[in-house]
């Protein structure tokens, strides 16, 4: 029954794709401002409707001011889940580029391919300091890898210091949590239910969304943090830990059992 389950997600995401890519296609030799992102935003959350992700929100995300928002990370499911919330471009590794699909569909969201080698450090803030200059927010993910959904590995601040300049007045910088509360119908208290989303580690991506997609899919709270103004800071590593600090709060926090009986009632 489950690959049949499969089966009919994979033709319902490619009927998907191929209604909403070309449209974005069109969209981006027009237009790369913030209207460009209005059917990505569109299409992520079909994406998770077709997959089962419902995602809970919590706080406010900053949508009036150019933002950097600093995230965990826990899984490749995190894009759609952010992605149907937030319209923003993505920093992802450069790796996923050359990913069969993805890499082409994290282009449609005008995601930002960086190196993590110190040898690049310079350049890939360069062309993410472009971005802001254009007047993009960003989406960061700023361990630089995932992990299994409860802990969050330090944080890399070489990134942080591109929200330092003296000429981005307006650019605020929020911290996001994900947490994961669900998955197949299972509250997400062993680290066997959490592994069918979370992503890390050693795994391999074909059997792992051969899984996930046969299953009945998670349920995802994004913690959205106060906003902090980064010209309030003057080192970079000190911004990155406050930031650490806030996300992983979010991580240790009590789930709202009124919310899970909601969510589990849906």
């Amino acid at each position: 029954m489950s690959m049949a389950i499969v089966i009919v997600k994979a033709v319902l995401f490619f009927a998907w794709c191929a209604v909403m890519v070309p449209l974005q296609i069109i969209l981006m030799m027009l237009h790369r401002g913030q209207g460009s992102y209005v059917l990505p935003h569109i299409w992520q959350k079909g994406v998770c409707k077709i997959f089962g992700l419902k995602v809970i929100v919590e706080g406010q995300p900053l949508h009036n001011k150019q933002t950097v928002f600093v995230c965990n990370h826990i899984s490749y499911l995190d894009i759609p889940v952010l992605g149907s919330v937030l319209k923003a471009s993505f920093i992802a590794k450069r790796e996923v580029a050359s990913w069969p699909v993805f890499g082409f569909l994290s282009r449609m969201q005008q995601t930002a391919f960086i190196s993590r080698s110190r040898n690049d450090a310079q350049r890939e803030k360069n062309a993410l300091s472009n971005m802001l200059d254009e007047g993009k927010s960003l989406i960061l993910f700023a361990e630089g890898t995932s992990t299994g959904g409860t802990t969050v590995a330090p944080f890399k601040s070489s990134l942080f210091s591109m929200t330092l300049d003296d000429n981005r007045h307006d650019l605020m910088i929020q911290p996001v949590t994900l947490r994961i509360e669900q998955v197949n119908g299972h509250t997400a208290d062993t680290q066997d239910i959490r592994d069918l989303y979370a992503w890390h580690g050693d795994m391999t991506m074909p059997p792992h969304l051969k899984a996930f997609t046969g299953g009945r899919g998670a349920v995802i709270r994004v913690i959205f943090h106060a906003p902090m103004d980064p010209k309030t800071f003057s080192d970079r590593k000190v911004m990155a830990d406050q930031c650490h600090a806030a996300v992983l709060s979010g991580i240790t926090a009590p789930v709202s059992s009124s919310i899970v009986a909601s969510v589990m009632a849906a």
